[in-house]
């Protein structure tokens, strides 16, 4: 794997503050049951990263520590599959139970695997947001870029949660579909895609869904170094980079996010995370924060994030290039 941090640094991003927490995003372990070509986290089936109890057990404190004073209502849980966590379905509970939304990020293949029985009708009894891959409506394009056979399983998957009631208009079960371009460009248009995806997917499959998220994809960690091989990775940079738009950099997820590892660090952004960038404070002063190194959730109880720096580099272009690009689908 060809590390990209260095060549990002290189590369100046306009100064960030935080704004509050809205979004707690835990990232459940890098276990996956595919291996995509753009996976920013470099997930698979041989990975063994996964968070275990005792962290799942600190998030949840961490959450009944801040409700009341605090604006924290969504907990973002990505991957890998997030759902290959052994105690995923023990934490969806918890974290309802607090009146705390949660959204599943979901590749749809998953809902099919051995183990993972009955994962569809949990997650619509439990009434999570799910928000799942599908990089395109054509078959060619999803396999080249997911793996031979995923485009079909994806569909199965949709028709599955549709019938559950996933999609449907007043049935108050958010389906959302999440598309990355297949190489070294931007995401076109959010509307007109979205239009193409929910007509192909009506027409085709029978298939319906609430919005399309576009999201660059991010060179780092898989796609990356991918770029660096095939001598792309300058190019992209230079299109990041003259894309960039000022009007972007008041909506980036990291303003209102905070990201948490499977081992319970905290990182500004899931990209943040996975080149290693943990957060930082511009106040001198003692503890919770560490001088140096990470810092653990358990270690945020009770402090307020607002107004601290947010740590960026060159990938962050990927965020503001031309409609933006985050967690939530499009900026602008």
């Amino acid at each position: 794997m060809l590390e990209t941090l260095p060549l990002l640094q290189q590369t100046k991003f306009p100064s960030l503050s935080r704004e509050g927490v809205t979004t707690l995003q835990v990232n459940l372990g890098y276990l996956c049951n595919q291996q995509c070509l753009h996976c920013h986290v470099n997930a698979g089936p041989k990975r063994t990263e996964l968070m275990d109890k005792a962290n799942i057990d600190a998030v949840l404190d961490y959450l009944r520590s801040v409700r009341e004073g605090t604006t924290i209502s969504t907990l973002d849980l990505t991957g890998g599959a997030p759902e290959m966590n052994p105690h995923f379905r023990y934490m969806v509970r918890e974290a309802r139970k607090l009146g705390v939304h949660v959204m599943d990020r979901c590749n749809l293949t998953i809902l099919a695997e051995p183990g993972h029985e009955g994962l569809g009708e949990f997650l619509a009894t439990q009434q999570v947001e799910v928000v799942a891959s599908m990089p395109c409506y054509q078959k060619e394009n999803v396999d080249d870029q997911r793996g031979k056979g995923v485009y079909d399983a994806s569909i199965r998957g949709l028709q599955r949660l549709n019938r559950l009631g996933y999609g449907k208009s007043d049935s108050g079960l958010v389906l959302n579909l999440v598309y990355n371009p297949g190489g070294p460009f931007l995401p076109p248009g959010q509307g007109a895609l979205e239009a193409d995806y929910k007509q192909q997917l009506r027409t085709e499959h029978g298939i319906e869904f609430n919005q399309l998220l576009t999201l660059a994809n991010m060179p780092i960690q898989r796609f990356g170094s991918t770029l660096i091989s095939r001598g792309q990775f300058d190019e992209y940079m230079a299109l990041l980079t003259a894309s960039h738009s000022d009007a972007n950099l008041a909506t980036v997820m990291c303003r209102s996010l905070l990201s948490v590892d499977w081992q319970g660090y905290v990182y500004d952004c899931d990209f943040n995370q996975m080149l290693k960038l943990p957060i930082t404070r511009q106040a001198a002063g003692p503890a919770p924060f560490a001088e140096k190194g990470k810092t653990h959730l358990s270690d945020l109880l009770g402090v307020d994030l607002a107004g601290e720096p947010i740590v960026v580099s060159g990938h962050c272009y990927g965020c503001t290039a031309g409609q933006g690009s985050s967690c939530g689908g499009a900026l602008s």
